[in-house]
């Protein structure tokens, strides 16, 4: 997971700057849509839609903009519908990608996502010839200072987490995707912050890349993720710290 997750932090760093404000309150609109039609308005019983009006909250989206959401999900309000829809395949140097979008124009999104592939040197595939080496997992991620590893381990396997490991400038607690919100509320209360909830596909093996390698991988993963129909995207690299950097 250690090249996912230090992926994901830099674009939820890069999300709170100003100018891409817009493109993740929009993300994050479609995050709200999704989950409320998947099990309904109240954040008290759907717990999708608790996490996802908390990482709204967490990048100061007004909350007029999230009842507006909500309203429009529930049928109350006006606009389009969205459907779900993932697609696989391979970046450069065989690196696994999958990407989670949500739409009101499949052919759009299906086509922007195989010319992205193929002119960034990946290719698109059918479905399932990545995604049996990745693993759905609810992740909380925790600021590393301060905190005891072994003391969060232990709190986080006994809240029902099912492992843990560290990028650096974090802890990453995996839970299964329906336990997310029963660690996360133990943690809390334990004392610990939690800096962001999400669901994450994590790989179970990794493809190591030099720096030069990765800045490809990077250019094809951000230039997907820059598509408004784009979700997520996750990937198997292993991406050094100075390609980070750059």
């Amino acid at each position: 997971m250690s090249g996912h997750s230090k992926w994901h932090n830099i674009r939820l760093k890069k999300g709170k700057v100003d100018a891409q404000r817009g493109k993740l309150f929009t993300k994050l609109s479609k995050d709200i849509y999704m989950a409320v039609r998947k099990g309904g308005p109240d954040p008290e019983t759907n717990f999708i839609l608790k996490i996802a009006i908390q990482r709204a909250r967490a990048v100061n989206m007004p909350a007029d903009n999230i009842k507006r959401v909500i309203e429009k999900a529930s049928g109350s309000g006006d606009g389009e519908d969205y459907v779900e829809v993932s697609y696989e395949g391979y970046g450069p140097h065989g690196v696994a990608i999958i990407v989670e979008a949500a739409t009101n124009n499949r052919n759009r999104t299906a086509a922007d996502v195989r010319s992205t592939f193929s002119k960034l040197g990946g290719n698109l595939g059918e479905t399932g010839c990545v995604s049996w080496n990745f693993t759905r997992y609810g992740v909380l991620q925790i600021p590393a200072e301060g905190v005891d590893e072994e003391e969060l381990l232990m709190a986080a396997l006994d809240a029902g987490a099912e492992d843990m490991n560290s990028d650096g400038e974090y802890f990453n607690v995996l839970t299964e995707p329906n336990k997310l919100h029963v660690v996360k509320d133990a943690l809390e209360a334990a004392g610990y912050t939690i800096e962001d909830a999400s669901f994450s596909q994590v790989a179970k093996d990794t493809v190591e890349l030099s720096v030069e390698q990765a800045r490809g991988v990077l250019r094809l993963i951000e230039t997907l993720e820059d598509f408004d129909d784009v979700q997520n995207v996750y990937s198997n690299a292993d991406i050094p710290d100075e390609a980070m950097e750059d």
